[in-house]
Protein backbone atom coordinates (compact mmCIF):
# COMPACT_ATOMS: atom_id res chain seq x y z
CA UNK A 1 0.00 0.00 0.00
CA UNK A 2 1.56 3.28 -1.20
CA UNK A 3 1.28 6.36 1.15
CA UNK A 4 -0.05 9.68 -0.75
CA UNK A 5 2.26 12.02 -0.15
CA UNK A 6 0.14 15.09 -1.27
CA UNK A 7 -1.67 15.06 1.73
CA UNK A 8 0.13 16.58 4.56
CA UNK A 9 -1.02 14.25 7.11
CA UNK A 10 0.67 11.82 5.23
CA UNK A 11 4.13 13.76 4.90
CA UNK A 12 4.06 15.00 8.72
CA UNK A 13 3.68 10.70 9.23
CA UNK A 14 6.16 9.75 6.83
CA UNK A 15 8.97 12.89 8.09
CA UNK A 16 8.12 11.56 11.62
CA UNK A 17 8.54 8.42 11.39
CA UNK A 18 12.56 9.23 9.71
CA UNK A 19 13.31 11.92 12.16
CA UNK A 20 12.28 9.57 15.28
CA UNK A 21 15.83 8.42 15.51
CA UNK A 22 17.11 11.64 16.09
CA UNK A 23 15.62 11.64 19.74
CA UNK A 24 18.76 10.17 21.35
CA UNK A 25 20.49 12.45 23.25
CA UNK A 26 24.00 11.16 22.67
CA UNK A 27 26.28 7.84 22.48
CA UNK A 28 27.23 6.02 25.29
CA UNK A 29 30.72 6.91 26.19
CA UNK A 30 32.80 6.64 28.86
CA UNK A 31 36.04 8.73 30.18
CA UNK A 32 39.06 6.79 30.30
CA UNK A 33 42.29 9.10 30.97
CA UNK A 34 41.01 12.48 30.18
CA UNK A 35 39.32 11.64 27.21
CA UNK A 36 35.81 10.18 25.47
CA UNK A 37 35.56 6.84 24.16
CA UNK A 38 32.30 5.57 22.63
CA UNK A 39 30.84 2.33 23.92
CA UNK A 40 31.11 0.69 20.19
CA UNK A 41 34.97 1.16 20.81
CA UNK A 42 34.73 -1.54 23.93
CA UNK A 43 32.59 -3.75 21.61
CA UNK A 44 35.20 -3.58 19.03
CA UNK A 45 37.89 -4.66 21.17
CA UNK A 46 35.93 -7.28 22.53
CA UNK A 47 35.16 -8.81 19.34
CA UNK A 48 38.40 -8.73 18.33
CA UNK A 49 39.72 -10.38 21.36
CA UNK A 50 37.29 -12.68 20.91
CA UNK A 51 38.21 -13.61 17.21
CA UNK A 52 42.12 -14.06 18.15
CA UNK A 53 40.69 -16.78 21.27
CA UNK A 54 38.83 -18.33 18.56
CA UNK A 55 41.59 -18.84 16.49
CA UNK A 56 43.87 -20.21 19.07
CA UNK A 57 40.92 -23.03 20.06
CA UNK A 58 40.52 -23.70 16.14
CA UNK A 59 44.54 -24.33 15.88
CA UNK A 60 44.55 -25.98 19.55
CA UNK A 61 41.71 -28.29 18.42
CA UNK A 62 42.90 -29.05 14.77
CA UNK A 63 39.95 -27.66 14.01
CA UNK A 64 41.89 -24.98 11.91
CA UNK A 65 43.08 -27.66 9.29
CA UNK A 66 39.08 -29.16 8.15
CA UNK A 67 37.82 -25.20 8.32
CA UNK A 68 38.06 -23.10 5.00
CA UNK A 69 38.18 -19.65 4.83
CA UNK A 70 39.14 -19.47 8.66
CA UNK A 71 40.15 -15.95 8.50
CA UNK A 72 35.86 -14.76 7.45
CA UNK A 73 34.86 -17.53 10.08
CA UNK A 74 36.90 -15.61 12.64
CA UNK A 75 35.96 -12.46 11.81
CA UNK A 76 32.32 -13.84 12.09
CA UNK A 77 33.34 -15.03 15.49
CA UNK A 78 34.16 -12.07 16.76
CA UNK A 79 31.32 -9.96 15.05
CA UNK A 80 29.14 -11.94 16.53
CA UNK A 81 30.39 -11.11 19.92
CA UNK A 82 30.80 -7.58 19.35
CA UNK A 83 27.08 -7.32 18.60
CA UNK A 84 26.20 -9.43 21.53
CA UNK A 85 28.32 -7.32 23.99
CA UNK A 86 26.93 -4.60 22.77
CA UNK A 87 23.18 -5.54 22.80
CA UNK A 88 24.07 -6.98 26.11
CA UNK A 89 25.93 -4.11 27.73
CA UNK A 90 24.30 -0.99 26.05
CA UNK A 91 21.37 -2.12 24.14
CA UNK A 92 17.71 -1.58 24.94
Amino acid sequence: MMMDLRRPSAAIALAAFALSGCTVQGAPSYTLFGAYFPAWMFCAAFGILVAIIARVAFVATGLAYALPLQLFVCAAVGLCAAVFAGLRFFGP
